[in-house]
């Protein structure tokens, strides 16, 4: 089948191309330069907003106080108080008066200064460092005051070191000015209410530095550089003590209509630092500079989400064309390779045929050998259950015949003493000696129920197990276990310890929880029989889901070398004739298939076997 031929391209020649690139770029441009200035324009709409509220914040806090000193200055006993200052008592007074005064106003400090500007009183001079006895004379609100004029001023206070705000005005009597009250506010609550983090909010004083910052590294700082004059004048008034009036370095980018755009880091390259938007308004009520700095970082991301949804919108509108264009062609050749993929289909379709002809042939000889492969593993299987039941019961048998002898010897003591209580009991009869006949075959009946539960013990034990698992306690089976074994413990002269709790159980097939056991018990019997010490213990503790059975013996142990081949088939450290050695690996297997597990752990002194199994909740 022939190659079809690829689509035309959308504009043929390559200058097309390139200048269509171009205007396509020139137009990108355009559009995000056009969407930052407006950005920009509404952040400074924002700005202008912001700068009227803090002007009229800061207004209104200025005017809030201004009458006061002039409202303090009418009090006579201001005025009696400069022109007779009186003893310790008075003063006393008078420093208490203020210091009311002060608190009910919520202002910052309030004082009196006499006319040579010594302070005669405060409201805090009961605090470290007291304004009375201090001389302010170089303040010029305290010369505006002796003018005969309110004066206004802001300085960081020699005294205390806090920013404030000073109202000064003159207490006069008969036209003569005789020292000047002083209010002290503290503006930098304002600092605190207009912190923003992307704003940065100035107030500058007439000589251009910052007094007021939301951000603290800027205080005290200056727009522009100072003349040597300006800053002269600056520190013998002492204004702001202790402070360089570094400029802020702020370094300009371009005008725009709503302000001047800024960077305020010359050191760092301009792409790691957005441009601010610096805007200014006057206060002239105090003289004041109100300047904020807006981050211009939100205009620039939305210009450039909007120069990528153009793109965006370009890169749609030309895949739409270009697909359009392969669509018009391929219905073009749709008709030209018709009859070519009809021809080519038909012969697809016959050698199709064919192959799965041939394939289905070989799939119904594959699933045959398989099911016939499902059916021999099947057989296989169920003769390996059938193997593995045969041989958990050739173990018991095998288990009941090393312990044939002492249940010989169990039973054959109760038969003996039967035979003997009978034969006292005929004498006894004869001579009419009822109540002691009567006693001997109480006797006689205890022990024939003696032989009945080990009868009933040995039949439990021989007989073939389903494999199905219920709830046992575990101290009747281990009791069970030992009834069996009552003869080899005795033969052996070993004592069985347990240490069960009443109330534990576990989750397994009786007759195959007991052989586990019946195994356990035996070879530790076998293990202690030439001990000079010859203890069986038997614990059981819960663990989660699981109950922990440990069998300890003082035998002499299992060698580390044999630990691991104990549970192998056919392995067996006995004289011939005293074991197969299965009786481990049957109990190992036992154990898994009741979903626990059987291991030998290493021990100082004798054997240690640790059987875990499912726990279960007996019903009380």
């Amino acid at each position: 089948m022939p190659t079809p031929e690829a689509p035309p391209p959308l504009i043929g020649h390559p200058l097309a191309w390139s200048g269509l690139i171009l205007a396509i770029l020139l137009g990108l441009a355009g559009l995000g330069l056009w969407s930052y200035r407006d950005g920009v324009a509404r952040l400074g709409e924002q700005g202008r907003n912001d700068l009227d509220l803090h002007i009229a914040y800061l207004e209104g806090l200025l005017a809030k106080y201004e009458p006061l000193p002039a409202l303090l200055a009418t009090d006579p006993r201001l005025s009696d108080f400069l022109r007779a200052p009186g003893g310790h008592e008075s003063i006393e007074a008078l420093n208490r008066y203020l210091e009311t005064i002060n608190r009910i106003s919520d202002a910052a400090d309030t004082y009196l200064m006499d006319a040579e500007g010594l302070t005669i009183a405060a409201s805090n001079w009961q605090t470290e460092r007291p304004f009375v006895g201090r001389n302010f004379s170089f303040r010029p609100y305290f010369r505006d005051a002796m003018d005969g004029q309110l004066g206004r001023y802001f300085a960081l206070g020699n005294t205390s070191g806090q920013r404030g705000y000073y109202f000064a005005y003159p207490v006069m009597e008969a036209g003569q000015a005789l020292g000047a009250v002083v209010v002290k506010i503290d503006i930098g609550e304002a600092e605190r209410r207009w912190a923003k983090p992307d704003r940065i909010l100035l107030v500058t004083d007439p000589d251009g530095v910052v007094f007021l910052a939301t951000r603290p590294e800027f205080r005290f700082r200056t727009l522009h550089p100072l003349a040597s004059e300006r800053r002269g004048r600056i520190q013998d008034s002492h204004r702001y003590p202790g402070t360089e009036l570094t400029p802020l370095g702020l370094v300009p980018v371009a005008a725009v209509g709503t302000g001047e755009l800024v960077r305020l880091d010359p050191e760092r390259p301009w792409w790691r630092e957005w441009p601010w938007l610096l805007q200014s308004r006057p206060m002239p009520t105090a003289g004041w500079q109100v300047h904020e700095l807006i981050q211009t970082q939100d205009a620039i991301r939305d210009s450039l989400k909007l120069v990528l949804l153009a793109i965006a919108l370009l890169t749609t509108l030309f895949l739409i064309a270009a697909l359009r264009r392969q669509h018009q062609h391929g219905r073009r050749l749709q008709s030209e390779f018709a009859e070519q993929t009809r021809a080519a289909l038909e012969r697809s379709n016959l050698e199709l045929e064919a192959r799965v002809a041939s394939r289905t042939t070989e799939l119904t000889r594959s699933n045959q050998r398989l099911r016939d492969e499902i059916e021999e593993r099947r057989r296989a299987e169920q003769a390996l259950r059938e193997t593995q039941q045969a041989l958990i019961q050739s173990a018991k048998l095998a288990t009941l015949g090393q312990l044939s002898a002492g249940i010989n010897h169990e039973l054959n003591q109760p038969l003996a003493a039967i035979r003997a209580y009978a034969d006292n009991g005929l004498l006894l009869l004869a001579k009419g000696r009822l109540e002691d006949v009567e006693t001997n075959l109480g006797q006689i009946l205890e022990l024939t129920e003696r032989m009945a539960k080990i009868g009933a013990q040995l039949k439990l034990f021989a007989r073939k197990t389903s494999a199905e698992s219920s709830d046992l306690p575990l101290l009747a089976v281990l009791e069970g276990a030992a009834r069996l074994l009552a003869p080899a413990l005795e033969r052996c002269g070993g004592t069985l310890e347990p240490d069960i709790p009443p109330g534990i159980g576990v989750r397994a097939n009786d007759v195959l929880l007991q052989q586990v056991l019946v195994n356990l018990l035996g070879n530790a019997c076998q293990a202690i029989a030439d001990r000079p010490e010859r203890r069986i213990r038997v614990q059981a503790r819960r663990r989660e889901a699981h109950v922990i059975i440990g069998v300890r013996d003082t035998g002499p142990g299992i060698p580390e070398a044999n630990r691991d081949l104990i549970f192998e088939p056919f392995f067996t450290t006995k004289a011939a004739g005293e074991g197969l050695g299965l009786g481990l690996a049957i109990s190992a297997r036992i154990a898994t298939d009741m979903g626990g597990a059987l291991v030998a752990l290493p021990s100082e002194t004798g054997a240690c076997f640790e059987l875990t199994l499912p726990a279960a909740d007996l019903q009380p």
